[in-house]
């Protein structure tokens, strides 16, 4: 039961079971821990020398909302470059996720409609909860691949955005050219917004992630620099969009995060000068070391993207375990992985993160062998 003093909207949505998990990692000892969405590698020397000058030099106040004009300026060429739109304008963000709440406070009234496709980032439930809207999930199980008649029978009056998330967490999924078309163009002639969240975009390992900003000029993209430069507890993200939804974007942005960390933000115009096909290549190998490591072991669709893979959980004499109880067999190895629930309405599946060492990713691979023997 609620606290009397706490808002309705509290009991819509639980805390993240992931946090649970990260909470449990740290008490184990030497865990082999598989769950943790976050690139293993540090943020490049440049970036961080960016971030040290910046503060050095006392650029530590309050930013523009809109972010810092060399950043901006940078960030706005790179967009005209890619999609030669009219209109579309950029900011800079507190983060991806701060990204998709203030693009969802600006689009979603309470009782709206917004279409996620299940399994799904654990933020986008409840961050359209807080707006007051509802999630209407259209199943991507068993191949993770969209079904656009699915799509155009979820839409309904009431439906303001769909929301997109490729490369794809939990599962590695990326869509491929029909399907980004297809959505694009569905949500463009049912006149819903079309949200892309793009923060795994570089993490595409069989051809580039296509964005369906290239077939659809009113979608709203959101991308950041977390992943990409091993960033993710210094919040800068930005996004691109019709300047009309961005300047409201904009607007909830001051009222609630008022911007990214100035010092982050000098930052991330140096790390746009680094090249990280390095660190993208050796995320493609750990990617290919899951994939045989489990194959013939585990149900897995092999992931093209991001840094994670989402097995079914196996029947093992004859007994089929949920997501949450094949985790808590794990634990007990010390194996840390996250149970399909937190990702889904269905807890068949469970979430691995290859974005470890590769000693910590083969003891992983071998532990979870083992499990399903």
């Amino acid at each position: 039961m609620l606290h009397p003093w706490l808002a309705e909207r509290m009991s819509r949505f639980d805390a993240s079971g992931i946090r649970k998990l990260f909470d449990l990692a740290a008490k184990l000892k030497d865990p082999i821990n598989l769950s943790i969405g976050q690139p293993h590698f540090d943020v490049p020397p440049a970036a961080k020398r960016a971030a040290i000058e910046a503060i050095e030099s006392g650029k530590n106040g309050y930013a523009p909302t809109q972010g810092i004009p060399p950043l901006l300026e940078r960030l706005q060429a790179r967009v005209d470059r890619e999609f030669k739109h009219r209109d579309r304008k950029v900011f800079v963000t507190s983060g991806t996720s701060g990204g998709l709440a203030v693009a969802l406070l600006a689009l979603v009234n309470p009782g709206d409609e917004v279409i996620v496709f299940d399994p799904y980032f654990v933020m986008y439930p409840a961050v359209v909860a807080m707006m007051g809207g509802r999630c209407v999930s259209v199943d991507t199980y068993p191949d993770f691949r969209i079904d656009l008649k699915k799509v155009a029978q979820a839409i309904t009056p009431r439906t303001k955005a769909i929301l997109v998330n490729s490369p794809a967490n939990p599962t590695g999924a990326v869509m491929t050219e029909a399907e980004v078309r297809g959505l694009a163009e569905l949500a463009a002639e049912r006149n819903v917004a079309l949200v892309s969240d793009e923060i795994y975009k570089l993490f595409s390992f069989d051809g580039p992630a296509l964005s369906p900003a290239q077939f659809n000029d009113r979608t709203i993209v959101v991308e950041g620099f977390s992943k990409t430069y091993g960033m993710t507890g210094w919040r800068l993200g930005f996004a691109h969009g019709p300047s009309e939804i961005i300047d409201a974007m904009i607007k909830t942005q001051q009222f609630t995060f008022v911007c990214s960390p100035q010092p982050v933000q000098w930052a991330g115009l140096a790390a746009m000068d680094i090249d990280m096909s390095g660190q993208i290549a050796a995320y493609r190998q750990k990617r290919d070391m899951v994939c045989r490591g489990l194959r013939g072991v585990y149900d897995l669709v092999e992931p093209r993207g991001a840094f994670y893979a989402f097995p079914r959980v196996p029947s093992v004499r004859g007994k089929q375990e949920t997501g949450a109880q094949f985790v808590e067999r794990a634990i007990e190895k010390s194996l840390i992985l996250i149970p399909g629930h937190t990702f889904s309405r269905q807890d068949t599946h469970f979430r691995i993160s290859f974005a470890v060492e590769d000693a910590m990713l083969a003891r992983g691979v071998e532990a979870l062998r083992a499990l399903a023997r």
